[in-house]
């Protein structure tokens, strides 16, 4: 008679060398893999400063500082000032007729250089190899090609640095009709420059051109390049101190 066999479940396997084998294989890649570093630009960066020096005074001759304090009174790059001398103080800012290290330094603009210029754009423009280039050559084309408009009706003239600028900055105790005032006397400064150039050059003053007419529109972006309108404005603050 025959048996019958007993069922019973696979063996067991013996497990006791599986973590020596695992740690093994750990050692194993830790000693055979390359790690990957990070690389970077070597910079050496400026120590630290504590005594700071003042502005370079170069750049603070292109700044027409105009404050107006709590008190309406004037004071023009830290000295007091009379309304009525105000105009004739911001003219001289913008001609520097003495050739004055404390204002602006006007460079000259000629007719050889502008259509230089305007060939060399010209060429960037056609050449950019992507959009971004060719928009930042074509502003520089345009700006040159209206300077080369200036010297053709103007001839070759003197030009503002472009950070030169009137700064206009009252109280917030300041009032309105004293504000007004100092407004009117600087627009009347860059006015009345513009009507003694365009008179010199045009037989009219500034005021009298209109930008109707093709011709007498060249000639007021003319006397623009020349003399550009540049008051900037800032937030009224509390401005206490009193002018001496």
């Amino acid at each position: 008679m025959l048996k019958k066999r007993k069922r019973g479940g696979p063996g067991e396997i013996n497990a006791g060398s599986m973590a020596d084998i695992a740690f093994l294989l750990l050692i194993f890649f830790l000693v055979t893999t390359t790690m990957d570093t990070d690389v970077g630009i070597l910079r050496l960066l400026p120590p630290i400063v504590e005594d700071m020096t003042p502005p370079d005074k170069v750049k603070q001759r292109n700044i027409y500082e105009v404050l107006v304090n709590d008190a309406d009174q004037l004071l023009v790059e830290g000295q007091p000032m009379d309304i009525k001398d105000l105009r004739e103080g911001a003219k001289e800012f913008m001609t520097n007729p003495g050739n004055s290290e404390d204002l602006p330094e006007r460079t000259l603009v000629s007719r050889a250089e502008c259509e230089q210029q305007v060939a060399n754009f010209r060429s960037y423009v056609a050449q950019a190899q992507n959009e971004t280039d060719k928009q930042n050559y074509q502003k520089q084309l345009e700006k040159w090609e209206d300077k080369l408009n200036a010297v053709k009706l103007l001839g070759d003239y003197k030009e503002l640095p472009g950070a030169a600028v009137i700064s206009l900055q009252t109280g917030s105790k300041t009032s309105y009709d004293m504000y007004v005032q100092v407004q009117n006397e600087l627009e009347a400064a860059v006015r009345e420059l513009r009507d003694e150039l365009s008179k010199e050059k045009f037989g009219k003053k500034y005021t009298e051109l209109s930008d109707i007419k093709e011709d007498e529109k060249n000639m007021i972006r003319a006397i623009r390049m020349v003399y550009p309108q540049r008051i900037s404005e800032a937030e009224p603050v509390d401005v206490t101190q009193k002018a001496n």
